[in-house]
This record gives C-alpha cells, structure tokens and sequence, in this order.
C-alpha cells in the first residue's frame, strides 16, 4: 500500500496559471523520491501543500492511516503532521537556542499548550535528541548555540529535529541549495543512511539533476506546474531532462 497518494492536486495563488495542475503520484513506504524542475516549476508548492503549510485549491493528499490531509482540522491535523517530518532550505532553526532545544522543537507535536510554551519535555524525548545528535555526528555540539554553526551543521540539526518525531516520511526542501559540494554531499549520505537503515520514505526537492540521480531510486520532473516525468532514477535520460527543463537542458545534459 502506498504511504503517501496524491490525486488531482491543482494550486493556484492567481487566476493566470496554476503553480501546480491535476498532479497525481504515489509513493511507497521507505522509497527515496527526488523532485526536480526549473525553478518556479511547483516543487515547494507541491511540499508545502502536503504538509498543509499552503492550501490546496483542489485534489486530494491521503497519508498514512489519517486519510485526507486536506480535510483534516485542528488536533486531527497536528496530529498527522507529527509522522511527517520537514526539512527547510534555511533551516528554520531558533539562533538564540541550543542545538538540543531547536531538535526537541521536533517534538511540539506531541505536546499540549503548556509543556510546549514551557519547554517541558521527559527523560525519554532527551535521550532520544541526544541519541539522533549522536547519530549524525552532532554530539560535542548540543549545547552549542545555533547561531555559532555553520550550515551544513545547521542542516543537520534540522534532520535531527525532524527525526525525533518518528516520522515515517521526510520532506525536504532544497536542503542542500545553500550549501558547498562538501556539505552539500554530507547531508545527502545522512539522509540516505536515514532511508536505508531506518526505513524512513524521503521526499526530496533538488535542483541537482546529478544529485537526484546519484541518490534517489524515483524521480519526478516537474515543468510548469504540471508533472512531466515519474520513474526510476535510471530512466531519466537527456530525452526527460529537455522535457523537464526545456531551454535550461542544454546545462544540464548527461554525458
């Protein structure tokens, strides 16, 4: 069964041309998805409407056993949104805090009014942040200012954050376009060794065609709005990649 369907998603925010007309795919549990196309070609759009972060004008989003993300409201939504961790591209990390408070921030979800506005977490979700901090090499920085990392860093403990909700997919935006090839390389293994060896489904946005190739098993292409190509990694040649780009292939074309 799929963990994530989305059937005739359209967004419009004017009436001239939609950011993203009648999209519909699937994706399976513990897949690798990449999202590539030019630059206005509807791939935030398509992450931030799964999430609810914007509104659909229509379709449908049914994720995981709470059906209609779309139709959810209120603590139904909140709730939903726990299995559905999010990556930014500038991080959307607190500066002033430690890297330990920004990744227990992943943990809001789970949390009423108050433990939230106080920061009132349990034994057990700190040894879980520390546990994730370890894991992506982040432990002798915990107690660390945000604002005292470098970006590749900050990515990072974004993951964090986004892992210690136990989610079941990732969705990522651009994680990667503000950062230099090293780092840039660095979070991309992170999140693959997140795929393979915690079974959690990536959903990815990336200018890179190169990247997207190297490290997602699926690839959806995106050109206006509309979606233009959906199969494996493999397939996409420089046939698919004019057809997504189209002007802007000549830069991009396969060797």
């Amino acid at each position: 069964m799929a963990l994530l369907e989305v059937t005739g998603l359209t967004k419009y925010y004017n009436k001239d041309a939609p950011a993203l007309k009648d999209v519909t795919f699937s994706v399976k549990k513990g897949e690798f998805v990449a999202v590539i196309g030019p630059s206005g070609s509807g791939k935030t759009t398509l992450i931030r409407c799964i999430n609810r972060l914007i509104e659909a004008t229509e379709g449908k989003i049914k994720y995981s056993k709470a059906g209609d993300m779309l139709a959810l409201r209120g603590r139904e939504l909140r709730q939903a949104r726990t299995g559905l961790g999010m990556i930014f591209q500038h991080y959307n990390l607190v500066s002033r805090l430690s890297v330990l408070e920004n990744v227990l921030h992943g943990r809001l979800g789970y949390k009423g009014p108050l433990a939230g506005i106080f920061g009132i977490y349990t034994e057990e979700e700190k040894a879980k942040a520390v546990e994730v901090l370890t894991l992506l090499g982040l432990e002798d920085f915990m107690y660390r200012r945000c604002d005292q990392l470098s970006g590749g860093q900050k990515q990072r403990v974004g993951i964090a954050r986004a892992l210690v909700q136990d989610p079941r997919m990732i969705l990522c935006d651009e994680p990667i376009s503000s950062l230099d090839p090293g780092s840039a390389k660095v979070i991309m293994d992170y999140l693959r060794k997140v795929q393979r060896e915690m079974g959690i489904t990536i959903f990815i946005n990336l200018h890179q065609v190169d990247v997207a190739r190297k490290y997602a098993g699926r690839i959806l292409g995106f050109n206006k709005g509309k979606l233009v190509f959906d199969g494996p990694a493999e397939e996409l040649k420089n046939k698919q990649i004019k057809e997504i780009y189209g002007t802007e292939a000549d830069d991009l074309i396969l060797n």
